[in-house]
């Protein structure tokens, strides 16, 4: 696996004679189809476009950019320059933004017009930017319109490159902070296919695949562009919010065989289409949960009702996607199956040591999709990638059968009476109570200065505080005493970052 990945990705198929399949299709009304052979065309544009606007090899192209078929054509088009894209959150602040762009000391950006009011102040102020480019049918001042962006140019060939090369970065998510720039080599794209999208999807051609996680994201970036890429299949993109509503839609009009969603999104269908009556027809083979660890409940609830497991899995963004997973027909729901073909995982103490079977401890796992670093970070980088192993922040404990079941993150974790708890436990339990939509469980001290559980929790419409004590005695009867929450905070919303991950660190900054 050497070379350049827009080789494999994007050139390959059309001497495999795909040009004129689809590869990306645009959901919404007047969204446009992206044949392999456009794509092809288009990202050897913006690499032409790139190399004569000045912007030389291992340059930063910020990518401020939405679920559109412009998203691919940058990408693979900086890719095939040498030029080093950095896909964005695009729900973050202009503050963030700025902070970003100074640590990344990006040279280019494509911002999407929709995002510009955020995005400008950021952009405009950044002394290291020598060119803006804006996708959309309008281009403020200041800035350089897509379609002038690319006019004139021809077809580029494909740099070549080592495999070992930084091939594009990812600012984690900051579930627990302020992100950080992920740096992922060429290599580590194909790997992930060959792993996750191989040997647990069986990714095929005739896959039509969406994915509700935007392509910003590391499970995103592998489920809706390079897993449906590695084989030729074809995806469904979104540039809004992936909403219950959207997302029905989706379903029910193109007919996806493959869905990628996450946690709160899961439950949020199933509380949509228990209140509509039915879900949509819909021919999917697979689903695929992962950004957060799955409720047992809400895995056997979509099964009673879809017919299909959801396969859940642990990724992060410095793997790059999934290595840690159950699959079709070996699924546990209440667990995160076992390590994916091609990574090795391991649990260690606090000093390190192996523990054993029913012994909490921290996950770390090695496999070729590791980030190269974190930029910029010497001190995080060395804590986190230990020459081939990497720490996850995951607390897990493994079953007597080789099952690795998820107990929380690190810094989640807390002891009571002297025990591990896991917030995870508590919030599987509470979910399972009917007039429960959400929870998130953190730590909280009492009068007696002792950490004890403090649940919050999002109820479904129709239901208030008159739940309160059925939600104690059921937890108390279905978790154990000592373990139940002390507290119970009803909340309109819980704290998520873009990508779906409850951010527990403000819950506990109000609790």
């Amino acid at each position: 696996m050497t070379g350049n990945a827009a080789h494999w990705f994007v050139d390959r198929h059309i001497v495999e004679g795909r040009g004129a399949k689809i590869a990306f299709e645009e959901a919404w009304e007047g969204g446009r189809p992206l044949t392999y052979g456009a794509l092809a065309e288009g990202a050897g544009q913006v690499a032409d476009a790139l190399m004569r606007s000045g912007i030389g090899r291992e340059a930063r192209a910020a990518m401020f950019v939405l679920d559109q078929i412009e998203f691919p054509l940058i990408f693979w088009g900086a890719l095939k320059a040498g030029v080093v894209p950095v896909a964005l959150n695009t729900l973050l602040s202009s503050e963030v933004y700025s902070a970003i762009l100074r640590d990344s000391r990006a040279e280019i950006a494509f911002v999407s017009q929709e995002l510009w009011d955020v995005v400008g102040p950021a952009v405009q102020e950044s002394p290291h930017l020598r060119q803006i480019v804006v996708i959309g049918p309008e281009a403020p001042e200041g800035t350089l319109a897509w379609e002038a962006f690319v006019a004139g140019t021809t077809a580029a060939e494909t740099l070549e490159c080592s495999g070992d090369e930084v091939a594009f970065w990812l600012y984690s998510s900051g579930s627990t902070g302020a992100p950080k720039g992920v740096r992922h080599v060429h290599s580590a794209l194909r790997q992930t296919c060959e792993t996750f999208a191989k040997q647990v999807l069986n990714i095929q051609e005739n896959d039509t695949v969406f994915s509700a996680a935007k392509l910003f994201f590391a499970y995103g970036l592998g489920n809706g562009m390079s897993f449906p890429m590695s084989v030729g299949a074809t995806s469904v993109l979104l540039n809004g919010r992936p909403t219950p509503d959207a997302v029905s839609h989706i379903l029910a009009t193109y007919q996806p065989t493959v869905y990628y969603g996450v946690p709160t999104l899961f439950a949020a269908l199933l509380h949509k289409w228990e209140t509509d009556g039915a879900p949509p027809q819909v021919p999917l083979r697979c689903c695929t949960s992962a950004g957060e660890a799955l409720p047992e409940e809400i895995g056997r609830k979509w099964r009673d009702l879809m017919g299909l497991d959801i396969i859940d899995g642990v990724g992060s963004t410095e793997m790059l996607h999934i290595f840690l997973s159950n699959r079709p027909g070996d699924v546990q729901y209440g667990t995160s199956g076992t390590a994916v073909p091609g990574y090795e995982v391991r649990l260690v103490d606090e000093d390190g040591a192996e523990v054993d079977a029913g012994v909490v401890g921290e996950l770390l796992v090695r496999g070729e999709s590791a980030a190269a670093d974190y930029w910029n970070q010497r001190d995080k980088t060395r804590r986190t990638f230990e020459g081939e192993w990497t720490r996850t922040g995951d607390k897990y404990e493994r079953s007597a059968a080789g099952r690795y079941i998820y107990c929380g993150r690190t810094d989640d974790m807390f002891k009571v009476s002297g025990i591990w708890v896991s917030p995870f436990e508590i919030e599987q339990a509470l979910i399972a109570f009917p007039a429960v939509l959400e929870a998130a469980v953190v730590a909280h001290r009492g009068e007696d200065d002792l950490e004890k559980p403090k649940a919050f929790v999002v109820l479904k419409p129709g239901h208030g505080a008159e739940e309160l004590e059925g939600i104690r005695s059921f937890i108390k009867e279905k978790i154990g005493k000592w373990k139940y929450p002390r507290w119970i905070e009803i909340i309109d919303e819980l704290p998520k970052t873009a990508t779906g991950k409850i951010q527990r660190f403000k819950l506990r900054g109000r609790s």
